[in-house]
């Protein structure tokens, strides 16, 4: 689980954010703060993985508390800023202080989802490489880019790369193309395609399978369990 401490200014919008992450496959809500002080503090006592940070707070803003978290003696932890500030400067601040995604309120709780899955499929990418090469960092930094709601690319329609996500979605261990073609209904030429797409992405890696004599087996498999296309 990936532990998440939400901290915002406001209780009932506070209260929102940890029903939101509580349900979101993967995350679990750690606490909540409501003050720049109390979001120090709750990340030396409760060590979260994640902070979800408002920038508008009443003693100091959440662009001095991710100052203070990259600096001072604080142990390390990942930023979500969550805002109403539209200004280039704060997004500008906040792109300094390393944080992951800057999400703008108000958003839906699609928008919300597809944040933190991406920021999961990211994390767990980095947990399991030894070191990186480029097409590593690559990757990683294409999975931090959601698309969801990105044009596909020409010939590519929604409702096929619902069938080949659903596909993937049922299975741990990957598949290869022509088992997604199978369970998705589609060519294996189709299913290549988007497989293709995913893979540029970063929401699905491609492995090899070694088993019998002849050709190793390419296989396709999920970073991370994400919803259907909506």
């Amino acid at each position: 689980m990936i532990r998440t401490l939400v901290v915002d200014d406001d209780y009932r919008v506070a209260d929102l954010h940890c029903a939101y992450v509580e349900r979101v496959p993967g995350f679990a809500v750690a606490g909540r703060a409501h003050t720049g002080a109390e979001a120090l503090q709750s990340v030396d006592q409760l060590r979260p993985d994640l902070v979800l940070l408002d920038i508008y707070l009443p003693d100091i803003s959440g662009l001095e508390v991710l100052q203070h978290l990259r600096e001072d003696d604080h142990p390390p932890v990942d930023v979500i800023s969550i805002t109403a500030a539209r200004e280039v400067e704060s997004l500008r601040a906040a792109m300094r202080g390393g944080v992951v995604h800057y999400l703008i309120k108000p958003f839906l709780f699609a928008t919300f989802e597809e944040k933190l899955l991406s920021y999961a499929a990211a994390r767990d990418r980095m947990k399991r490489l030894g070191h990186a090469e480029q097409t590593d960092v690559d990757r990683i930094f294409s999975t931090l880019r959601t698309a969801r709601n990105e044009p596909l690319p020409k010939g590519l329609s929604d409702a096929t790369l619902e069938l080949i996500v659903l596909a993937l979605n049922r299975s741990q261990s990957g598949l290869a193309a022509t088992a997604v073609a199978d369970e998705a209904g589609v060519s294996r030429v189709t299913a290549r395609r988007y497989l293709d797409h995913l893979c540029q992405l970063g929401k699905v890696e491609l492995t090899m399978r070694y088993g019998g004599p002849g050709r190793p087996e390419h296989r396709y498999r999920l970073v991370t369990s994400i919803p259907a296309p909506r």
